[in-house]
């Protein structure tokens, strides 16, 4: 039996990363191994990657000398970065500039770079529709991933740049999940400006990625955008109602108040619900439907992943 090629998964206890390292383990006729690279192989996190039969190696991205160990040996990477870990755009751009360099140093034959727009090409910073951030950015979490995207190119192995779309998990674990009104109804409340949101299971942004890495590095150089639906709030809380099986309604909240509700990341949050309100067609265009169910065609739709973990949505 031919030796399977090694895939390192920066990320692998988090959720792009995790999903693809599960991808891989699950795929036992398939002709990859998932290697995981964390800070801390003894967390639970690592620990259960293991159990699956996943290797667990120890690297960190804020120390680019620790790449390369890691990364030895392997056939193909995906980089990811968590912003939401520290809030800093500095600090994650300088993680993903050393895994560029640590991929081409490694002689890789392909890399997944999970990126996400600059939105300062198309909104410059002297638009006044979007307040400026930190003094240069007007979506931190996207400018700082899109800014690095011309050093994989350049200072990295072949790359192909994953655009993702909003994780469907935000309604379990980042506090968007509908909350009761005044009335005692479940009122789901996001800043949308009357546009419709792409989203995804992070689950599914592995198995893509996965897909991805089938075809080879053909791709290298493309921007590959997937989706597993493009809904408006009012059919997202459609669809949480009869997961829910009791009424739920839809709230388009004022982009300015929500970016002062206060809690960390609102303002960044904000700027991105209302980045994508003004550019509407261009970043809906970006993220294909048909592109994710060839990658992966068991893509779960909205209701499918309502249907699985609407019972893990906290109702307030």
């Amino acid at each position: 039996m031919s030796k399977k090629k090694v895939i390192a998964v920066f990320g692998a206890t988090g959720a792009q990363g995790g999903g693809l390292a599960r991808a891989i383990a699950a795929d036992t006729s398939g002709s990859f191994s998932a290697r995981a690279i964390t800070r801390n192989p003894e967390s639970d996190k690592a620990k259960a990657l293991a159990a699956l039969g996943i290797e667990v190696v120890s690297a960190d991205t804020d120390q680019e000398s620790t790449l390369d160990a890691a990364l030895a040996g392997a056939h193909a990477a995906f980089c990811v970065t968590n912003f939401w870990e520290h809030f800093s755009a500095e600090r994650e751009g300088k993680q993903a500039t050393a895994m560029a360099r640590a991929t081409k140093r490694a002689g890789l034959a392909h890399v997944i770079w999970s990126t996400l727009e600059d939105t300062r090409k198309l909104l410059p910073l002297s638009d006044s529709r979007l307040p400026t951030l930190h003094g240069q950015y007007n979506v931190p979490h996207f400018d700082s991933k899109g800014s690095v995207d011309a050093t994989f190119t350049q200072q990295g192995a072949p790359t192909t740049f994953l655009l993702t779309s909003f994780y469907w998990e935000n309604f379990i674990h980042f506090g968007m999940a509908p909350r009761a009104g005044a009335d005692g109804r479940l009122v789901l409340a996001m800043p949308l400006g009357g546009a419709k949101l792409p989203g995804i299971s992070v689950e599914d942004i592995g198995r893509c990625a996965l897909g991805l890495f089938r075809q080879g590095p053909g791709t290298a150089g493309q921007y590959i955008g997937i989706t597993g639906g493009i809904l408006s709030g009012l059919e997202m809380a459609e669809a949480m109602a009869r997961a829910f099986k009791k009424s739920v309604t839809f709230a388009d909240v004022p982009f300015d108040v929500y970016r002062g509700l206060g809690f960390p990341g609102a303002d960044d949050l904000g700027n991105m619900f209302q980045y994508q309100a003004i550019f509407h067609d261009e970043f809906v265009s970006s993220r294909s439907l048909e592109t994710a169910r060839t990658l992966n065609p068991g893509i779960l739709s909205f209701e499918a992943w309502l249907a699985a973990n609407a019972e893990n949505i906290p109702l307030a």
